[in-house]
Parts: C-alpha cells; sequence; structure tokens
C-alpha cells in the first residue's frame, strides 16, 4: 500500500530520530516514512527530503589546525640541531647569525606547513574520487545514486560486498549476514533477520536492521532508510569520525635515523673544530662562530621538505592515471615490486562479458552473434537463427539464465542512449542473450517470482534460486561446470557436458553450467549439499571476456622491469590459461595450479614451486592469503588485487594491496593501499612506474644535498686547518643551504620520468639512503666542488683581499657550483646536455630565480650588509661561472665512461 501524502508532510528529523524502528514492523517503517516497499519515493520526493534532511554525510574529520601543522616542522633533530646553533651564536654575541639561523628556520617551517598542507589537501580530493555509491529504487526502478543523496524513505538494495550507505530497516532479505565491528565490536557477520524486536534490544541485538558504515558480507537484501548523516548509530559516535594518524612511511623513518646521525656527526665535528681551533690559540668566540658555521653547513634543511613534495606530488600524477593512493607508504613499496598477483576478469580483460555459445543438453552447440550488452544479435544453430520459443531447451537454459540472476538490463532512454549493465558483467550477459533470442526478462521474473535464494558463494563457486511453478517449487543452480556436476543426478540422461566445458574454457571463454531440482527448496542449513544427485543440467553458456587492448604492453613492461606478473582468478584453469598465454604471463614451461591442486601442497611444497606458476585458478580469497606469503617466503615484494569483500585480508596482508575501484566492493577498498578508478592492469604498471619516479627523485635530492654539504664542510675545515678565516659567513651558508639548494631542490624532485624507470630492476626495500652508487657519484662531485671552490678561496686569500670580498666570491663561486651540480643529478647515465633542461620548467624557474637572489644579495647593499657580502666586478663573475663548469665536466665524463661501460659487450 502507498502510504499517504499525510506522513510525509509530517517528517521531521527529530520524530524520526526518536523512533524505535527495530520494534516496527517492516509494513509499519515503510508507513512511518512514507515510502513504498515496491517503488520507494519518487524523484521528486527524494529532492523535497534532500533539502529537508540534508546530505547523507558526515561531518568532515577534524583536521590538523595550521599552528599544529606549523609547529610539527620543529620535530626533526636536523632542525633542533640549528636551534642549537642559534643559542650558541646568541650566547657568544652574534645576534645577527642567531637571527637569521632563526628566521631561516621559521622559513624553513613556513615551507614545510605549506607543501604539508597542501599534500593533505591533495589527499583529500583524491579520496573524493572514489564516492560511495548505493542503489536505491526510485520510482519504482532500481539506480545507483551517490550515498550522500540518500534521504529517509529511501528502499536501497544491498548485496555481499557492499558498504551499508544509512541506518535503515529491513524489509528482505536472503542469508543476509553484516560485519558489524566497525559500530559494534562484534568480530564474526552477524546474520540478519525480519521480525519486529522489543523496544529495549541492544544495539548490537538489532538483527533487523542495517547501519552505515557497516558492510554486507554475505547474501542480499532490501531495505527502507530510516537515518541519514548525523542521525544515523555512526553519527552519533564521533570518536569514529575522526581520521587516524598514518604511521610513518620507510622512507621517514630512514631520513630520521640519517638525521639523528648527521645530529651525532655535527655533535662530534664541533667538537673537533673547538678542539683544533683551541690547539691553534684561536679565540673561543671566534671558534665558535666557525663551529657553528660548520655545523650549519652540514644539515641538509630542504629534505624534509623535498621529501614532502616528492611524495604529493607523485600521488598526484598517480591519481591522474587512474590510481588513487590512500596510504602514503604504498608510493615507496611500489617502486620494490617485484610480483603483481592480479585477477582475470575486468583486470587483465575488459569485463564486458558476451554470451558467443550455448551448449545445450546432448551436446547441441549453438552459436550467438553480436558484441557488448546491446541485445543486437541472434542465436545461430549452424547459418540459422533460433528463437527460445522454438526449442524448449533452448528456452529452459536461457530461462534459467534470467531467473537465477540479479543483475539488470537497463534500455536506453533520452538521458541515456546505450543499453547498460546494473550488476555483475556476467550475469548482464546473460539477460542480454535472453532478450536476443525473443525472451522478456522483466516479464519472465513477474510470471516465476524468487521464492528463496542461496546466494553466490565462492567457495561452492555456485548460486541457487527457488521459483514456484505449476507442478510445485523448483530450485535453479548456476556456477562453474565442475561444481554443478556434482549436483547433477546419475540417471540423468544428460550430464553436466563437462569435455564441452573443458574445450571451450580452453579458448579462453568463461563457461557456466545450469541446473533444475523439481520439487526441492532451499534450505539455508543445508546449503548446496541438499540439492547433490538431485539435479538436471539445463546447459552451459559460454562468454568472452577480450583482454583489454593495452594490457599486453604493460605485461611487457612488467616483466622489462623484473616484475613477475602472476594470474589469480577463480575463474576456469583452462579459461585462465588461455588468456595468461595472450598476454605472455604464462610462458612454455609455467604452470597452472587450480584451488584443488593448491590445497594439496603444504606450504613449504608452495613456496618451493611457486616460481613456477603463471596461473592461479579456481582459487578462493582465503586461499589468496597462502599465495601471498609463498612469494613472501622467497623474498619478493608482492602486490595483490582485490575486489571482494573476502579479499581484505589478502590486500592487508600484501604488500601492496590494490582494489578496484569500479567493481570493488567498500570492503575491499578500505583495506587496499590503492584504489584503480578503472579496474585496468596497466594502471598498476602505470602507479609501479610512477612510484619508481617518486623514489628517483628523492635519491636526486638526497644527492644534491648531501654532495654540498659534503664540499660545504670540506671546504671549512680544509681552511680551519690552514689556519684561515672561514671561507662563508655562517648566514651566508644557510643562505645557501636555505634559498640556492632549497629552490632547485623542491624543483628537482619534480623531474618527470626518464623513461627508463621500467626497465630496471626493482628497488631492494632495505636499500639505504645512501647506496654504494650514490657515494661513487659523491666521489666525483665533492673533490670537484671543494677543489674549485677551495682553489678559488686559497687563490684569492694569498692576493690579499680583503676577507667580505674573498668570502662573497667563494659564496658566489659555491652557489653556481651546486646550479651546476643540479644538472648533474638529472641522471645517472645522462649527459646534462642530452637530459633536456626544458623538461622541467619548474626547474628552470628555480634556477632562474636563484640567479636572481643571488644577485640581490651580492649587489644589492640591504641584503648584503646583512649577509655580509660585498659587489664582485663584472669580470670576476664570469670567471666564477666558468670555474663552476668543472663540476658539471667532471660528472660529465664519469657519466660518459659509464655509457661506454654499458654499452660494451658482456
Amino acid at each position: 500500500m502507498v502510504a499517504s501524502p499525510d506522513p510525509a508532510r509530517d517528517l521531521a528529523p527529530a520524530a524520526l530520530s526518536e523512533r524505535r524502528w527495530h520494534a516496527l514492523h517492516a509494513a509499519e517503517v515503510v508507513s512511518a516514512t512514507a515510502s513504498d516497499a515496491s517503488t520507494g519515493l519518487t524523484a521528486a520526493e527524494a529532492a523535497a527530503r534532500l533539502e529537508r534532511f540534508g546530505p547523507n554525510a558526515l561531518p568532515e574529520p577534524k583536521r590538523r589546525t595550521l599552528a599544529a601543522v606549523f609547529f610539527g616542522q620543529f620535530k626533526s633533530p636536523l632542525i633542533a640541531l640549528l636551534f642549537g646553533a642559534a643559542a650558541l651564536a646568541l650566547a657568544f654575541g652574534h645576534a645577527v647569525d642567531a637571527g637569521v639561523i632563526t628566521v631561516v628556520v621559521l622559513l624553513n617551517a613556513v615551507i614545510g606547513a605549506f607543501q604539508e598542507g597542501r599534500a593533505e589537501r591533495s589527499l583529500a580530493a583524491l579520496r573524493r574520487l572514489s564516492q560511495l555509491t548505493a542503489r536505491v529504487v526510485r520510482d519504482g526502478v532500481e539506480v545507483a545514486v551517490e550515498a550522500r543523496m540518500l534521504v529517509p524513505g529511501d528502499v536501497i538494495v544491498l548485496q555481499a560486498g557492499d558498504a551499508v550507505p544509512a541506518d535503515a530497516r529491513l524489509l528482505e532479505g536472503a542469508a543476509l549476514q553484516l560485519a558489524e565491528a566497525a559500530l559494534t565490536g562484534e568480530s564474526q557477520p552477524v546474520p540478519k533477520s525480519l521480525p519486529a524486536l522489543d523496544e529495549g534490544t541492544p544495539l548490537a541485538d538489532r538483527h533487523n536492521m542495517v547501519h552505515a558504515g557497516t558492510h554486507v558480507a554475505a547474501g542480499r537484501a532490501r531495505a527502507v532508510v530510516v537515518a541519514t548523516g548525523l542521525a544515523t548509530e555512526i553519527g552519533h559516535i564521533s570518536t569514529l569520525t575522526e581520521t587516524a594518524t598514518e604511521p610513518p612511511t620507510p622512507l621517514e623513518r630512514r631520513i630520521a635515523r640519517f638525521g639523528r646521525a648527521v645530529l651525532w656527526a655535527a655533535a662530534g665535528l664541533f667538537v673537533l673544530i673547538l678542539s683544533v681551533g683551541l690547539f691553534h690559540g684561536l679565540a673561543l668566540e671566534d671558534i665558535v662562530l666557525v663551529a657553528i658555521s660548520q655545523v650549519v653547513g652540514m644539515v641538509p634543511e630542504g629534505l624534509p621538505v623535498a621529501m614532502t613534495i616528492a611524495l604529493a606530488v607523485g600521488v598526484q600524477r598517480m591519481a591522474r592515471r587512474q590510481a588513487v593512493v590512500r596510504r602514503l607508504s604504498a608510493v615507496e613499496t611500489l617502486g620494490s615490486t617485484t610480483v603483481i598477483c592480479t585477477d582475470k576478469t575486468g583486470t587483465l580483460t575488459c569485463n564486458e562479458m558476451t554470451v558467443t555459445a550455448l551448449v545445450l543438453p546432448g551436446g547441441d552447440t549453438l552459436s550467438v552473434s553480436g558484441t557488448g550488452y546491446a541485445p543486437e544479435g541472434m542465436c545461430l544453430r549452424g547459418d540459422a537463427s533460433l528463437a527460445a520459443t522454438a526449442d524448449p531447451a533452448l528456452e529452459a537454459l536461457l530461462t534459467a539464465g534470467v531467473l537465477c540472476n540479479d543483475a539488470h538490463l537497463l534500455a536506453p532512454t533520452d538521458d541515456a542512449p546505450d543499453w547498460r549493465p546494473l550488476g555483475d558483467p556476467t550475469e548482464v550477459a546473460l539477460l542480454t542473450v535472453a532478450v536476443k533470442a525473443g525472451l522478456v526478462p522483466d516479464a519472465l521474473r513477474a510470471a516465476h517470482p524468487r521464492m528463496a535464494e542461496l546466494p553466490f558463494d565462492a567457495a561452492s563457486s555456485m548460486m541457487a534460486t527457488q521459483h514456484e511453478g505449476p507442478a510445485g517449487p523448483y530450485v535453479l543452480v548456476k556456477g562453474a561446470p565442475e561444481a554443478v556436476a556434482r549436483l547433477c543426478a546419475d540417471v540423468d540422461p544428460i550430464r553436466v557436458p563437462l569435455a564441452a566445458a573443458v574445450d571451450l574454457a580452453a579458448r579462453g571463454l568463461r563457461v557456466l553450467a545450469f541446473a533444475r531440482i523439481d520439487g526441492a527448496v532451499v534450505d539455508g542449513a543445508r546449503g548446496f549439499a541438499a540439492f547433490t544427485g538431485r539435479g538436471r543440467c539445463l546447459g552451459l553458456t559460454a562468454q568472452v571476456d577480450p583482454p583489454r587492448p593495452q594490457v599486453a604492453r604493460a605485461v611487457a613492461r612488467c616483466r622489462a622491469a623484473g616484475i613477475r606478473p602472476v594470474m589469480v582468478t577463480g575463474d576456469h584453469v583452462e579459461t585462465g590459461l588461455a588468456i595468461a598465454r595472450q598476454l605472455d604471463i604464462a610462458r612454455d614451461g609455467d604452470l597452472a595450479l587450480d584451488g584443488r591442486a593448491l590445497e594439496a601442497l603444504d606450504d613449504d611444497a608452495l613456496t618451493a614451486q611457486i616460481d613456477r606458476v603463471a596461473v592461479f585458478a579456481r582459487v578462493h580469497p582465503a586461499q589468496k592469503l597462502r599465495i601471498i606469503e609463498a612469494w613472501q617466503r622467497r623474498g619478493q615484494v608482492v602486490a595483490m588485487t582485490g575486489d571482494g569483500v573476502n579479499d581484505a585480508p589478502a590486500l592487508v596482508r600484501a604488500d601492496v594491496g590494490v582494489a578496484m575501484g569500479r567493481s570493488g566492493t567498500e570492503v575491499a577498498k578500505e583495506a587496499a593501499d590503492i584504489v584503480i578508478g578503472d579496474d585496468d592492469f596497466s594502471r598498476i604498471v602505470a602507479a609501479v612506474e610512477e612510484g619508481r619516479v617518486v623514489y628517483r627523485n628523492i635519491k636526486k635530492a638526497v644527492l644534491l644535498l648531501f654532495s654540498t654539504a659534503a664540499g660545504e664542510v670540506a671546504v671549512l675545515l680544509a681552511a680551519l686547518l690552514a689556519g684561515l678565516p672561514p671561507p662563508f659567513a655562517a648566514v651566508q651558508i644557510l643562505w645557501n643551504n636555505l634559498v640556492t639548494e632549497g629552490l632547485i631542490t623542491v624543483n628537482l624532485v619534480l623531474e618527470p620520468a626518464e623513461g627508463d624507470e621500467m626497465r630496471r630492476p626493482p628497488i631492494p626495500p632495505d636499500e639505504p639512503l645512501l647506496t654504494p652508487l650514490l657515494l661513487r657519484r659523491m666521489a666525483i662531485m665533492v673533490p670537484a666542488i671543494v677543489a674549485v671552490t677551495l682553489g678559488w678561496y686559497f687563490y684569492r686569500t694569498a692576493g690579499g683581499l680583503p676577507v667580505a670580498q674573498v668570502q662573497t666570491e667563494t659564496f658566489t663561486l659555491l652557489a653556481i657550483c651546486e646550479w651546476y651540480n643540479v644538472l648533474n643529478c638529472r641522471s645517472e647515465t645522462a649527459s646534462a646536455f642530452d637530459a633536456g633542461i626544458l623538461r622541467n620548467p619548474w626547474l628552470v624557474g628555480g634556477l632562474l630565480l636563484g640567479n636572481a637572489l643571488q644577485f640581490a644579495v651580492v649587489f644589492w647593499a640591504p641584503l648584503g650588509g646583512f649577509f655580509r657580502t660585498v659587489p664582485i666586478e663584472p669580470g670576476i663573475a664570469v670567471v666564477l661561472g666558468l670555474l663552476g663548469s668543472v663540476v658539471l665536466l667532471a660528472e660529465a665524463l664519469r657519466k660518459r665512461v659509464a655509457r661506454r661501460a654499458q654499452r660494451a659487450p658482456a
């Protein structure tokens, strides 16, 4: 019965929140919410209620205040070291130096806070790319809408894997179980039922209700929404809306450890300089200032900011390639990935299923023309078309495909001119072929209403529905051919044609078998076991899901990058192997194991032969954990894709869990590190490439910062040991570290891919921050910087020039060396002249701005007085520019030797 409009006018948020919905019968709830159990709300009424109740959303989680973000920048031991240097300078009466150090530290904190806030805003925007959707009945039609658009009175449709979008009272359900740990703490899925309960029933025992924030673990249901947004149970629990602090990433921990090492090294250097200075009879005040300069020179202030920017930019680049990063640690781990375990359907293939063949009882095989979901084509026996009504066996098979089916095929409308799938693509394809043969799915479903069901179960690989016929009840079963065959009676003259199923699967087709059990009813307790030996085969359907055109190239890129792609599918082993061979996932000598063969292996045996297995077929989600752990025992870094509820443990256990954005359940997305927007395998490969780019750019920044810091310290220490004045003032070192280095470092981490990232081996997960290769490169760069800078300093000091003049020229020469050195750091082997400077316009801008600011600090008197510089002659500036190029030429020579070594025959 459709409720009168009066209750709708009386609906108010306060009135609804006071109701005890679990104590009402389903019909009473429908009436109280002025809805209709069959047709739901009208679009107009839903829009009006949205205005009244507001969107179905919780307030945005509290973000850290600007002050908290700002003061968080001072946690680094490197910053503490600089504050200590400022305090010492102030204690010895060098207020200007102390002030400059403090200002620089504060500026660094401002930049870091700005970049961190920008990164957090970027991540928040990226998370909004995968908004929760809900299936709702509006105007009698089931449609998908954003969950935030739900209102009280909406009738929602739930199935396994769905996140419950709002609090709702169940209207109907089949084998429904919910995971309610987020709300009640119950660790096991909770079975649901329909009868009304006592008013005092505790929240955890309200088995006729479903609540926002929980997930459907099994079964399906329809329910009427009774609360949205803050009115939901989870809306009342504010602590559940708070965002937990993300733990530091491995790279952040590595940098923190390195920072502590720098702290101890700086302390040791400070003591050493004091000892040497006092031994040479220098005044304590002077030697402390020199020591402060040395300490400041050691600190790579720009590294935390550079790392933050690199990760934020990497996340944004991945988002542009349809990969939404949910955990920053995944950006680093991707670069180390050695194995990608991927599903087949929808990830390697298009997930646009088309039935191309039908096998009737007795072995009669029909072909089906047409592709896609549009019912344009026909069933063919040879060259002759065949309507379902002309062949009882064909009609029985196609009717079973329509009735034992939860999907819908939506006809074109003015707003959507194409035929559209709603539900599982495999099931939609069954509806399409039925329409091609002249059947009308809606009419069939009305004539044979579903009385009960056993939802699809991964362990059994089957689904069953109960219907009422003229001769009484009957059950239809759909599933894997070998599973359905076990239900069919030995006396059935037409057993499931397994040989035909194997032949079709070997051609890369997905095969489903159908059976009918007359006089049977669904028994939830016994499940499919109740039908064993009672079934009658109705035939097979064979569907094609062609590989995505870009996947073969992505697989080739994986192999070139030292990454092993492995197929893990619930499909038939022959089907999976056929697709795997097409894509070069499986090669000669590779094995294919199905779930039974996998179950027969113990962990040691599986680990011993896992590197020979290219395809795992008929695998249920629990077995994915064993596959991941076996690879990890072999020392591999594993990325695993998943889309179902039961995939969540595997996604968590994998080094990188990858959920599917389109087909993935909300449970899988929550468990994953990365969500792929369009379910395409090539997006995973692209994300791996971006992860390698991010890590490589961070290493470039490390090389630049530490080669410069080592050069500064060496020059300062050499001058001290020679008994000469410091070659730089402490404030000049700070200018160099923050302004000169900062402008090029933050832009160096914006470097695009060099193009060979996917031709290199994976990054070892335990690789140190300073690798042997970086140290070898520093062995060229640092001596070049020291030789040029210190040589000029000795030369000009020997000429009797004023200390300020010599310091200004040496300070400027060091900056020029760094500008050349940043060009060195852009590539390990490519010459700076071949790397294409214009490929990174941000770096060009940083260099130009750095030159302008260096000109200002040398030639503009107010700034020069603060940083203790004096103008230098134009001719000297040209000489300094030429001298600095020695740093570029030295590394260019090393790169040339490295390129020749790479080209030399083994």
